[in-house]
């Protein structure tokens, strides 16, 4: 089974998406984990790498395509990236959130810098962010809809979160058994 785990930056989604993987015994692909790679590759925050990618769409094409082409090819597997929804098809779907200062919170920490940078710089790159997903593909991050359940991650550990996609994975896969 292909399950894909999509969310803001810092609502934890690596986090999920490989200790998901691991209970699961699937392999886990990252494009957050790729796209942290090549910023600092280049020598550039997330900040700067994402103004970068949004004048070089060959960057987020890059990205999505393998992502795509990877998880094409696995019969089961953990897809974590903001869009992986949208473009593996025949997945389960997750959507991460949770509220916006906790998520700032979190960058901070995870990046090493101050409180009100990570906000600055989070909020700037969801803007742009937002704009290459309209732009490249028409896709409005907002839109929730595509997801077969959408968790709180301000309110669960990470392993409360993978306990809950495996039984919601389960009652959807009763769900198909009846029909």
């Amino acid at each position: 089974m292909k399950v894909t785990i999509s969310g803001l930056p810092g609502s934890g989604t690596t986090t999920v998406a490989k200790l998901l993987a691991e209970k699961l015994g699937y392999k886990l692909i990252s494009a957050g984990e790729v796209f942290r790679r090549l910023a600092i590759e280049r020598g550039m925050t997330l900040e700067e790498f994402s103004k970068y990618a949004d004048e070089n769409p060959e960057i987020d094409l890059y990205i999505d395509r393998m992502q795509k082409e990877l998880a094409e090819r696995e019969r089961d597997v953990v897809v974590e990236g903001r869009l992986s929804g949208w473009m593996i098809k025949d997945a389960f779907k997750v959507w991460i959130y949770a509220d916006p200062d906790v998520r700032y919170e979190r960058i901070a920490k995870r990046e090493s810098i101050e409180l009100g940078r990570a906000r600055v710089e989070t909020k700037r790159r969801e803007e742009i962010e937002k704009r290459r997903y309209q732009k490249y593909y028409s896709i409005d991050i907002d839109d929730i809809g595509i997801y077969h359940i959408a968790i709180n991650s301000g309110k669960f550990k990470p392993e409360e979160i993978v306990e809950i996609i495996l039984k919601a994975m389960d009652l959807a896969g009763s769900e198909d058994d009846e029909e």
